[in-house]
């Protein structure tokens, strides 16, 4: 069984601490930031397939809005000081190790879809 406790008032801190306290062997506790959310998933993922329906080009061809997450993800780690690693893939290819969108913060996802708003607005797309 799985429980997720918002810590947003002291009622709901009691109910987290008397889960630990009751819980069986074996389970085990995390305590973390939000991630972002669904709102911010659904408009991220909808600029990327408005990328796509533009026709947008990236390295002479347009992309995919699957292609548009990547580049966009990939872009924005660059650009605000996270780490990149480009590694030779299992088949010879290059894979940008990339950060997950679905665990970015609330906080990091808002600034993704800036950078991505950004990005659409240097290149002339209205989303």
């Amino acid at each position: 069984m799985k429980r997720v406790f918002m810590l947003v008032h002291q009622a709901a801190r009691q109910n987290a601490v008397d889960a630990v306290r009751t819980a069986p062997d074996d389970y085990m506790v995390t305590i973390s930031q939000k991630t972002r959310t669904l709102d911010q998933n659904a408009k991220f993922h909808a600029i990327c397939t408005d990328l796509a329906k533009a026709k947008a080009e990236w390295a002479g061809k347009p992309r995919t809005a699957a292609q548009w997450k990547v580049l966009l993800v990939s872009g924005h780690a660059v650009a605000t000081k996270e780490d990149a690693e480009i590694v030779p893939g299992i088949e010879g290819e290059f894979v940008n190790i990339r950060e997950s969108t679905a665990l970015m913060s609330k906080k990091r996802g808002s600034s993704l879809i800036e950078y991505t708003l950004a990005f659409c607005a240097g290149l002339g797309i209205e989303v």
